[in-house]
C-alpha cells in the first residue's frame, strides 16, 4: 500500500519534471525562432507563420482538452482497483484521437489551396501541407500522455515534449537551409516540416516507453476484472463531456487577445498616436514584454497538470483530508515560484528588457513599463492555472471555463477604459490583462474552497513567499545598481538574477515557507535534504 508521504512525493516529482521539460522545450523554441527569422527573413517568416497559427488552431480544436480527460478519468479508475477499464479509457481515447487526427490533418492538407487563398497567402500552401501530418501524430502521442498522467507518472510525457521540440528544431532549422535555395516558400515549408518530424519523433518516443512498461502494465491486467462497467458509448461520452469545456476555455484568450488587438490600437489613435506609432505601441506589448510571462506559466502548468490525477484519484476514493493537503501543496508551489518571477520582473523590468533586446533599446526601455505591469499577473495566472486543475480533478470542468470568461470580460472593458486615457495609453491593456486573471483567480479559489471544503493557510501559502521576495527584489535592485556602472547592463543583470535565486531560496527556508522534507520529495531532493539538515544541526 502506497504511503500518503509516497504520493506527495510522487506529485511533487511529477511536477518538477514536467517543469524542467517545460523550459527546456521554451529554451528550445527560442533556438528555433531567432536563427529561423535570420536565415528566412520576414518574407519567409510571413509564409511560415500564416501556416503555424492555423496548425495551432486545429491542434487546440483537436486535442485541447482530451489529454486532461484521459488523465483524469485513468486516476478515476485506478483509484478504484479497476485497472482494465483504466486501460479500456486509454484505448478508446486513442482510437478516437486517431480519427480525428486522421480528419483533421486530411482537412489542412488538403485544403491548404483554398485556405491559403481565402486568406489571401497562396504562397504559404507548401509550408501548410508541411505541418499538416503533424495533425495526425501529436493527437495521438497525446493520448499516451493523458494514460500515463492518469497513472500519476509525468516522465513519459516529459520525454516525449523534449524529443518532440528537439527534432522540431534541428530538423526544421536542417531544411530551411536545405530548400533555401528554391525560393523562401520552400524553406518556409522545410522550417514547418520540422513540426512533422517533432511529431513523428515525439510518438515514436513515447511509444518505445509505453512498451518499456508493457510488463508492468500487463502484471496489473492479469488479475483485473475484465467485465466491461461502463459501455464503449459512454467512455467516450465521459471523454467528451470533461474535454470540450477545456477546449473551449483554452480558446478564450486567444480569441480575447484578438479582439485586443483591434480595441488597442483604434483606441491609441483615438487619443492622438499615428497608426504607424500605436502599432509599434502594440508590438512592444505583446511581441516584447508579453513572451516573458510564459517562462513563469510553464512551471505553474507543471504543477496544474500533476495535480489532476492525484485529486481525482483521491476525490474518487473519498479521501477529502489527502485531497486537501495536496490542493494546498499545490497553490503553495505555484505561488512559491511564481511570487519570486513576478518580483524580479518587476524590480529588473527594464534591465532584462534591455538584456533581452540591446539592439532596440528605446523600445526596450519603453516595453519595460508594460513587463512591469503584466508582472502582477504571473501569480494570479499561476493561481488560475492550479485552481483550474483541481476544478478539473473534482468534475467541475465547466467552472473555470466560466471564470475565465468573466476575467475575459472584465479585460475587455478595463482595456477599453484604460487605453483611452493619454498617460496610460499601451500600458491600459496591460491592466487589463492583470485584471482577468485576478477576477479569474479570486472567482476559481471561491468554487475550489466550496466544492472541496479546502483551507488556505495565507502566512504560509502567499505572506512568507511575498516577505522572501520582497527581500530578495531589495537585494537585486542593490546589486544591478552597485555593479551596472562598472560591468555593463547584461552582466548586471545576470549577477542580479543569480544573487536573487540564492537569496529567495534562503529566505523561504529561513521562513519555513518551504521545509526540508518538501525539498527531499523532489527529484534528487533527498541529497540535498540531508546536506540542509547537517548544515541546520552544525554537524
Amino acid at each position: 500500500m502506497v504511503s500518503d508521504a509516497q504520493k506527495n512525493k510522487t506529485f511533487v516529482k511529477g511536477a518538477v519534471i514536467l517543469g524542467i521539460a517545460g523550459l527546456t522545450i521554451k529554451v528550445l523554441g527560442a533556438a528555433f525562432r531567432i536563427p529561423l527569422t535570420n536565415i528566412i527573413g520576414d518574407d519567409g517568416m510571413g509564409y511560415y507563420q500564416t501556416a503555424y497559427p492555423i496548425y495551432v488552431l486545429f491542434l487546440t480544436i483537436a486535442t485541447a482538452g482530451i489529454p486532461t480527460a484521459i488523465s483524469r478519468m485513468v486516476a478515476e479508475r485506478n483509484a478504484i482497483d479497476q485497472p482494465y477499464e483504466a486501460h479500456r479509457v486509454f484505448r478508446l481515447s486513442f482510437l478516437l484521437l486517431l480519427a480525428i487526427g486522421l480528419f483533421s490533418s486530411s482537412i489542412l492538407f488538403f485544403g491548404a489551396e483554398r485556405i491559403t487563398a481565402l486568406i489571401k497567402e497562396p504562397e504559404a500552401v507548401y509550408a501548410m501541407k508541411a505541418i499538416a501530418p503533424a495533425l495526425f501524430f501529436v493527437p495521438l502521442m497525446a493520448s499516451f500522455r493523458g494514460y500515463f498522467q492518469g497513472r500519476q507518472n509525468m516522465t513519459p510525457t516529459a520525454v516525449s515534449q523534449v524529443v518532440e521540440q528537439l527534432f522540431r528544431v534541428v530538423i526544421g532549422l536542417g531544411l530551411a537551409v536545405f530548400f533555401l535555395p528554391k525560393g523562401l516558400q520552400y524553406s518556409a515549408a522545410g522550417a514547418s516540416f520540422g513540426a512533422t518530424a517533432g511529431g513523428i519523433f515525439g510518438f515514436i518516443g513515447i511509444l518505445v516507453l509505453y512498451l518499456r512498461q508493457k510488463k508492468e502494465i500487463a502484471a496489473d491486467l492479469e488479475y483485473a476484472d475484465r467485465t466491461p462497467k461502463e459501455t464503449t458509448g459512454a467512455i467516450l461520452l465521459g471523454l467528451l463531456v470533461i474535454a470540450v469545456p477545456i477546449t473551449i476555455g483554452a480558446s478564450i484568450m486567444p480569441i480575447i487577445n484578438a479582439i485586443d488587438t483591434a480595441i488597442v490600437k483604434s483606441r491609441l489613435v483615438e487619443i492622438g498616436y499615428d497608426s504607424d506609432l500605436a502599432r509599434g505601441l502594440y508590438g512592444q506589448l505583446t511581441g516584447m514584454a508579453a513572451p516573458l510571462i510564459n517562462f513563469p506559466q510553464v512551471l505553474t502548468q507543471a504543477v496544474a497538470m500533476s495535480l489532476v490525477p492525484v485529486v481525482a484519484s483521491s476525490h474518487r476514493r473519498d479521501q477529502q483530508a489527502f485531497m486537501q493537503r495536496n490542493i494546498a501543496l499545490g497553490l503553495r508551489f505555484a505561488l512559491l515560484l511564481s511570487v519570486p518571477c513576478a518580483m524580479g520582473m518587476t524590480v529588473l523590468s527594464e534591465p532584462i528588457m534591455l538584456l533581452l533586446y540591446p539592439m532596440q533599446k528605446e523600445s526596450a526601455a519603453s516595453a519595460a513599463g508594460c513587463l512591469a505591469i503584466l508582472a502582477a499577473g504571473i501569480v494570479f495566472l499561476a493561481t488560475v492555472q492550479t485552481l483550474t486543475g483541481v476544478l478539473q480533478g473534482v468534475g467541475k470542468q465547466l467552472l473555470p471555463v466560466r471564470n475565465l470568461f468573466f476575467g475575459a470580460m472584465v479585460k475587455v472593458v478595463v482595456t477599453y477604459v484604460l487605453t483611452g486615457i493619454p498617460s496610460v495609453n499601451v500600458r491600459g491593456a496591460a491592466l487589463g490583462t492583470v485584471a482577468a486573471y485576478l477576477v479569474a483567480a479570486a472567482l476559481n479559489l471561491a468554487a475550489v474552497r466550496k466544492h472541496t471544503k479546502t483551507s488556505i493557510d495565507v502566512g504560509l501559502t502567499f505572506l512568507k513567499p511575498l516577505f522572501s521576495a520582497s527581500v530578495m527584489g531589495a537585494v537585486v535592485w542593490i546589486i544591478h545598481r552597485t555593479a551596472v556602472a562598472s560591468m555593463g547592463n547584461s552582466l548586471a543583470t545576470l549577477l542580479a538574477i543569480l544573487a536573487g535565486v540564492a537569496v529567495y531560496f534562503a529566505m523561504i527556508l529561513a521562513t519555513k515557507a518551504v521545509t526540508v522534507e518538501e525539498i527531499g520529495m523532489m527529484p534528487k531532493g533527498d541529497r540535498l535534504a540531508r546536506w540542509l539538515e547537517k548544515g541546520r544541526s552544525g554537524r
